[in-house]
């Protein structure tokens, strides 16, 4: 009886042969989990590293690229400002640019306009600027009061011989050159030359 006795307590009492083999499989499973785990968390946090660097550098990028095509408009405009500027005769171009440039915007629609309800377009805005500020343009006269002679800077006048050093007590052989040169270029004004 004791043979039957072991035999029916085994399957009762003790656990199989198949829940043995379940269960160790399942603690050499969950070990190699554990021995995994902070690989996979190592690897995750690295991907995160990298993942926020590259973010980073895509933000750099894009502010940089923003702020390229700002400036590239920018110079643009003030291109476009200066030689509407020169095409309207302006003699101080950077004058008129300065009292200008920050009058003039770019337009939704991208053409460059005046500021304010009007919002003219370039070409009309800044003429009638140059209109009101003639003192831009040039000269219309080029002698008047106060006019330097062109004969001063002439290439036919001896070197060194400047009007304003003609004066009284000049030395004889200086006082001789001003009187050849003078009648030199009286002899040129009667022959008309």
């Amino acid at each position: 009886m004791s043979d039957q006795t072991q035999s029916q307590k085994s399957p009762e009492n003790e656990p199989g042969i198949r829940e043995i083999v379940r269960q160790a499989i399942e603690e050499f499973v969950n070990a190699e989990q554990r021995k995994a785990e902070p690989a996979y968390q190592t690897q995750l946090q690295d991907e995160r590293k990298r993942r926020e660097g590259l973010e980073a550098r895509l933000n750099q990028l894009v502010e940089e690229n923003r702020r390229a095509k700002a400036a590239a408009e920018e110079a643009d405009r003030n291109s476009q400002i200066r030689s509407e500027l020169q095409r309207l005769g302006v003699a101080k171009v950077d004058l008129a640019f300065k009292a200008v440039k920050d009058d003039i915007v770019r337009a939704e629609d991208g053409r460059l306009q005046a500021r304010g309800p009007e919002k003219k377009p370039m070409d009309e805005y800044l003429a009638g600027f140059v209109q009101q500020n003639p003192e831009l343009l040039p000269a219309r006269i080029a002698g008047g009061s106060g006019a330097q002679s062109s004969l001063r800077g002439s290439a036919d006048v001896t070197p060194g011989i400047e009007i304003d050093k003609i004066k009284p007590g000049m030395n004889k052989e200086d006082l001789e050159r001003v009187r050849k040169e003078i009648s030199r270029l009286a002899s040129q004004a009667l022959r008309g030359a």
